[in-house]
């Protein structure tokens, strides 16, 4: 075994060292077990994995998308790309982030990462029309290289269709989440895709109507098609009719965070500005946690509606881990996103009514959250205390706190001043509506160094920088390190009054009394203070936590 290990370690450092030197293979290049995706040369690449890798010790960390630390093959077996008989796999190296999370599938621990540098994804090997053919960061779509075709997903994709069509006036991206538990069984699974496939129907789906895709929910989440994977009405009914029961608990919470970090996102084809909604369907009751996947569906601009069938009777209730799931899984407790029906019998006079409200983009509360609706000015003390190594660990904070909205022209905007004596517009909220950009221009301010007019900068950006909107949408996230010259409790106030909230931010000597003053109401979670410029990065979930629970609380 060590031998062999060693010999498709060099094989595969050969075939990588040939395709960075611009050599074509034109079969997969073989890999070890333990080769990770931070090795893999080309940005989208064929590999081929050994068999019995589940024997080795691999390290994964991530859930559909992987931190490019982690093993390939290990990696492929937990994203049920290939088995443990190993094979190939097509691998898209993608960008670092954030908050990789962890999950157990097919035999293997992935780990949590709070970040890395590089990231890849995984899809299977297969030929496939050009219109599947659409590469995501986190799916596990066919590739285009020719291998066995899967029976199933190619049944009814063999012919591309230049078709138009869809209900305009429904233009919504659509996951539905089905019951494969025990709960539910084979009998009331066949009725409950009949159901979805006259929901489905109703829908009208097409190119420029709505898109649907569905998972499964049992032991582990199932993906079974992406939205963009059948946008014809007739490919999605049978593909609809071909998804095979599965069975398991109902873990439904589980089902939810998968849909939400799989498919709904740019690389994964969803349309830019379309609301995003999750149609949820639970027979009986959830066998995991439905709160903390819902608020994350909520948090994310997702309209999460929970389909009931068959509540718990009297003698079943003491089985229910949380008698208030409906209430706490949908995008709002207001009736109108819980739709109980009383059994999988007679589910035809129901279609019509959950389509309408499905369609209903008045309705759909949660596509508006925070991260895309919000307006953050950020002001910036350039005093001559503070020095401009410390002055970019500010800037850092500052950057750290934008980078977790969706900055767009039609999503979340911000804006920069800074201040000593004088007061100077960086940069306004319009002025650069594209996220990296913003970020760009935040991170290179060029530090002014003077003294400390902290009221009079208050003022000028109330009147600069932010305009009149709705209530919950104007934040102003002010650092300072030292008192101020002037007074600073009238000019907060004004601009409180004028609907802008106020998160007041210390270092080093800045008075708690001023911070206190500056910061709105309640104080306490408005007002943050450290000793150390190193210690301003511990703030930023809480600020941006605080930012959208008073944006939720307002809207």
């Amino acid at each position: 075994m060590p031998l062999l290990s060693v010999a498709l370690h060099l094989l595969g450092i050969a075939c990588l060292t040939c395709r960075t030197f611009g050599l074509e293979l034109s079969v997969p290049y073989p890999i070890t077990c333990t080769t990770r995706g931070a090795d893999i040369a080309e940005n989208v690449h064929t590999v081929l994995c050994p068999p019995d890798c589940t024997q080795w010790k691999m390290s994964v960390f991530g859930t559909g998308v992987y931190a490019g630390v982690s093993s390939v093959c290990g990696a492929a077996i937990h994203r049920d790309v290939i088995t443990p008989s190993g094979g190939p796999v097509k691998v898209q190296k993608l960008q670092g982030r954030q908050n990789y999370l962890s999950s157990f599938s097919n035999g293997v621990q992935s780990q949590a990462l709070s970040r890395w540098t590089s990231s890849f994804s995984l899809a299977k090997v297969a030929h496939v029309p050009l219109e599947l053919s659409r590469q995501t960061s986190t799916t596990d779509l066919p590739a285009e290289e020719p291998a066995k075709p899967e029976k199933r997903p190619l049944k009814k994709q063999l012919v591309k269709k230049n078709l138009v069509g869809g209900n305009r006036e429904c233009q919504m991206e659509i996951a539905l989440v089905l019951d494969s538990s025990n709960n539910i069984g084979q009998r009331r699974f066949n009725l409950q895709k009949s159901f979805i496939s006259k929901l489905a129907a109703m829908l009208r789906v097409g190119p420029n109507g709505p898109h649907v895709g569905v998972v499964q929910a049992s032991d582990f989440p199932k993906t079974e098609f992406f939205l963009t994977n059948y946008t014809q009405p007739k490919d999605l009914l049978f593909a609809i009719k071909d998804i095979s029961y599965v069975g398991g608990n109902t873990n439904t919470g589980k089902a939810i965070m998968h849909t939400l970090e799989t498919f709904f996102s740019a690389d994964a084809g969803v349309r830019r500005g379309h609301p995003r909604v999750m149609v949820v369907v639970i027979d009986g009751w959830p066998s995991d946690d439905l709160e903390h996947a819902a608020t994350v569906a909520r948090e994310s601009g997702v309209n999460l509606f929970l389909v009931s069938v068959a509540k718990p009777a009297p003698e079943e209730l003491a089985m229910v881990k949380d008698k208030d799931f409906m209430k706490k899984a949908v995008c709002r407790d207001n009736g109108f996103f819980s739709y109980p029906m009383p059994s999988w019998f007679s589910t035809t006079k129901h279609v019509k009514p959950l389509a309408q409200r499905l369609c209903s983009l008045d309705g759909l509360l949660c596509s508006k959250t925070c991260y895309n609706s919000v307006n953050i000015g950020f002001l910036i003390d350039g005093s001559s205390s503070v020095g401009d190594g410390n002055f970019r660990l500010v800037l850092e904070f500052l950057a750290s706190v934008a980078r977790s909205f969706d900055i767009s022209d039609v999503g979340a905007r911000i804006g920069a001043v800074q201040f000593t004596y004088d007061q100077r517009l960086e940069f306004g909220l319009y002025d650069y509506p594209a996220k990296e950009a913003a970020l760009r221009a935040l991170q290179g301010i060029p530090y002014m160094s003077g003294g400390t007019a902290t009221g009079e900068a208050i003022a000028y950006t109330t009147k600069n920088l932010f305009q009149k909107v709705g209530p919950g949408r104007n934040f102003l996230v002010l650092v300072t390190d030292g008192q101020s010259y002037d007074d600073v409790r009238r000019p907060a106030l004004a601009a409180q009054k004028e609907g802008i909230t106020i998160y007041s931010v210390g270092v080093a000597w800045a008075p708690p009394d001023d911070l206190r003053a500056m910061a709105s109401e309640p104080k306490e979670s408005h007002t943050f203070f450290t000793r150390e410029f190193t210690g301003l990065q511990d703030f930023t979930q809480a600020v941006v936590r605080g930012i959208c629970r008073e944006f939720s609380e307002a809207n």
